[in-house]
């Protein structure tokens, strides 16, 4: 049975018949223990780097700074370029690993490039626990870079294409949400292992990083692979039979003719990234390159890798700003939750633009306390205004986990037809990584040189990619991902100039 023999009625328009199966929830929790590790990977960074035993055995620059009485810069102290190395170069590692992630996602599949994620993040997590130098610290952080470069690829992928239309962003957020948990459950491990006596409680904050990275590999093991991937390279009934069971009914021939044709259509592409780069693809690699930058220039993994150096700086000190970080990350693991309630009801557009009021307002409110209360050579920040940091702070990250957090890579995953899908998502990986990287590398060294002053940067941006929100973005919730072009792109007041149809250029 070929694709090539099939000519299928497009029902275009038509949600397709499909049941709530217990498959389908039980692989996209499975599949999402990539975000798990990411997440942990994300939050364990900042705590292990503000542990004094830590800093001493590889950063002994920083360490001296931090023990420095007469060191007159509170914003300065944890500036060091290796400091940021260890931080960023898992983002660098994952941005190069991402390209070769592209073609396993889409000649091997969507399954095997998780399970290779999780052999990446194993190995790494070794590497990491028993670090006895800076360079067995870095190439341990590289190769966990490689399986984030792996999971965000193929994860994203997974989850919209087995995913029911109808629930398909909710489930999709699952990513998300569960790199909000591993967030949380490194700042928790944080917590705990810097009280450890003997200075060797960092090791058990990154050997943990262990526990997602197994139950990723499970879970890679045990998941199906999608109806598209199995379709795409050649497997008709197969990925016909897993249709059937994932949707639970065996009324899916309309589906499966629309993933058959789409296929068809997909193999006609024999370069995808030069196919990437046609007009008629240009609104879908605009908005992803777009909210990648955006994504990072809200200023939240800058928040998220730093939050225990950052409440230290401004004066908290040790325990009180490992605490303000589990708190952190607890408002936002429960805000991911809202996001998962509410994007397919009130939809991705209404999300992003009631964020982007409620960010912008909780960056300039913390510029102003910290330009007022926080100098270089101030030694505590009042409780008060200690406090309505924290809620100011948990503001922020709560509006970035209900809508820039899981809808920047929502978005990207359900916007691009099949015979791009894999570039694009390898694109949007990619573009989310090196502006990651570059936050993780700079943000220590423009607190030094902003001060205060770099949550008024931040906050600019939120104003910038708020207006991109009301003027470019189309809402995408509940159109069946085969059916963006015609039912998105086509009718978008911009978009459209750039589609063209077969026998049509565009208009301009």
């Amino acid at each position: 049975m070929t694709a090539g023999g099939i000519a299928p009625a497009k029902a275009r328009g038509v949600n397709f018949e499909a049941k709530i199966t217990p498959v389908v929830i039980l692989s996209c929790i499975m599949a999402a223990t990539g975000g798990l590790m990411f997440g942990y990977d994300v939050g364990v960074s900042g705590g292990v780097t503000s542990m004094p035993a830590f800093l001493e055995k590889f950063f002994p620059e920083v360490y001296g700074k931090t023990q420095d009485p007469n060191l007159n810069s509170n914003y300065c102290k944890y500036d060091n370029q290796n400091l940021q190395l260890f931080t960023s170069s898992l983002y660098l590692a994952g941005l190069i690993a991402t390209f070769f992630a592209s073609w396993t996602t889409r000649r091997l599949g969507r399954k095997p490039t998780m399970l290779i994620a999780g052999f990446f993040f194993i190995v790494g997590v070794v590497l990491n626990a028993a670090a006895q130098d800076l360079a067995m610290l870095i190439i341990g952080r590289i190769l966990l870079g490689c399986g984030v470069g792996f999971a965000n690829q193929a994860v994203p992928l997974f989850l919209s294409e087995i995913a029911p239309t109808r629930i398909r962003g909710g489930l999709n957020i699952l990513f998300q949400l569960n790199v909000t948990v591993g967030i949380l459950f490194a700042n928790l491990v944080n917590y705990g292992t810097a009280k450890i006596k003997g200075g060797w409680g960092w090791r058990l904050s990154l050997g943990l990083a262990g526990i997602p990275a197994v139950l990723l590999t499970i879970g890679a093991l045990l998941v199906l692979e999608t109806p598209n991937s199995l379709i795409e390279r050649g497997s008709l009934d197969e990925g016909k039979s897993v249709l059937r069971k994932i949707r639970g009914t065996d009324n899916i021939e309309p589906e499966f003719l629309e993933l058959v044709e789409a296929s068809r259509m997909a193999k006609e592409v024999k370069h995808p990234f030069r196919n990437l780069i046609k007009m008629r693809n240009w609104p879908q690699l605009f908005i992803t390159i777009a909210l990648q930058i955006f994504q990072q220039f809200t200023g939240i993994n800058a928040i998220m890798f730093y939050a225990p150096v950052l409440f230290d700086t401004v004066g908290f000190g040790n325990d009180a700003a490992l605490y303000s970080a589990v708190i952190i990350g607890a408002v936002n693991v429960l805000s991911t939750c809202v996001s998962i309630y509410s994007v397919d009801k009130v939809g991705r557009r209404m999300l992003l633009l009631e964020a982007g009021v409620q960010m912008f307002f909780s960056q300039v409110v913390i510029a102003i306390i910290l330009g007022i209360k926080v100098t270089d050579d101030s030694n505590d920040l009042h409780r008060g205004f200690g406090i309505l940091v924290v809620v100011m702070v948990c503001t922020f990250v709560s509006a970035f986990a209900w809508s820039w957090g899981p809808l920047g890579w929502l978005i990207p995953s359900e916007t691009f037809p099949l015979e791009t899908r894999s570039a694009g998502q390898s694109v949007t990986v990619c573009v989310n990584l090196i502006f990651t990287f570059v936050m993780a590398q700079a943000f220590l060294s423009m607190l030094c040189t902003l001060k205060f002053g770099i949550f008024l940067f931040f906050s600019g941006w939120v104003f910038i990619m708020s207006v991109f929100v009301v003027f470019l973005l189309p809402e995408t919730k509940n159109i069946p991902i085969e059916e963006m072009t015609d039912r998105v792109w086509k009718k978008h007041w911009f978009w459209k100039r750039f589609m063209e149809d077969d026998e049509e250029m565009p208009a301009t």
